[in-house]
């Protein structure tokens, strides 16, 4: 009797431990995947070299790799790089981390850069400063709790157009204006833009959704396709705008409805 309520002590231990740690959302790990597209601008090029993504974290127990106790630690497995924005327009986008990271509350991100940007303007390579994002990084609010095992998905969307600043002595800066989208709960809008028939030359339109509250919009690749991503849900207006050089008409969908969690298929779209 004495062996069987000993290992019957055990056995209710264990599993009361089991069931603690599934129970606490901040033991153990979730999946972090973090991504980088842009939104068209008037230049030939926008580099940005990434060093690091980090998270700021809040947990009760000891954070790995937060070697200044300050909460910021590396989500690892970055993919550092020196990358064109402007190569990340119509859908295209760049993984720049997907790790394991510390279950916890995620108040801050922010994304870390090298020395190496620059702007490409009609073909000359002019030098792009970074006042804050070598030093303490470009910082985005998340204000998330991190359960364990579970994953979780953001979208870092430039506005290249909004984020290159002059300045006046002729220099340029990238104050960038980023928007953070939780692909978890956004939507997508895609399609292919078709020129009339008897148009000969290349065409690139500029898609533009926007509502009161949002606007988000994308180059079409070069057969014409295009993907708005992280779109919040709710209703919006869709413009098409072929080049100027082109002599098309702008085309208007005045209402397109984006629900979370799905993607709104607008098909072919005549100009």
């Amino acid at each position: 009797m004495k062996y069987f309520l000993i290992a019957g002590l055990i056995i209710f231990g264990l599993t009361s431990c089991s069931e603690d740690n599934t129970d606490n959302p901040e033991s153990g790990t979730a999946n972090l995947t973090v991504r980088m597209t842009d939104a068209p601008g008037d230049y030939d090029a926008v580099f940005v070299d990434v060093q690091d993504v980090e998270i700021h974290v809040q947990t009760d127990g000891t954070l790995e790799g937060d070697t200044d106790g300050d909460g910021w630690i590396s989500v690892g497995n970055v993919d550092t790089g020196v990358y064109d924005l402007l190569g990340l327009t119509g859908g295209v986008t760049q993984v720049l981390a997907n790790s394991e990271v510390p279950a916890g509350y995620v108040s801050q991100m922010r994304l870390v850069l090298g020395s190496e940007n620059s702007v490409v303007i009609d073909g000359e390579t002019k030098s792009l400063n970074v006042p804050s994002g070598q030093e303490s990084g470009l910082k985005f609010q998340i204000d998330k709790d991190f359960v364990a095992g579970e994953n979780y998905s953001f979208l870092l969307d430039f506005d290249v157009d909004k984020s290159v600043v002059v300045t006046g002595n002729g220099g340029y800066n990238l104050n960038p204006v980023i928007r953070v989208n939780t692909e978890a709960n956004a939507g997508k809008v895609v399609g292919t833009v078709l020129p009339p028939a008897d148009f000969t030359a290349d065409l690139t339109s500029l898609v533009v959704l926007s509502n009161n509250d949002v606007t988000i919009s994308a180059y079409t690749d070069a057969n014409g396709n295009f993907s708005l991503n992280g779109v919040p849900a709710g209703t919006y207006k869709l413009e098409v705008i072929p080049d100027d050089d082109s002599g098309l008409s702008i085309y208007t969908i005045d209402e397109v409805v984006v629900e979370e969690n799905s993607t709104n298929d607008l098909g072919e779209i005549q100009l």
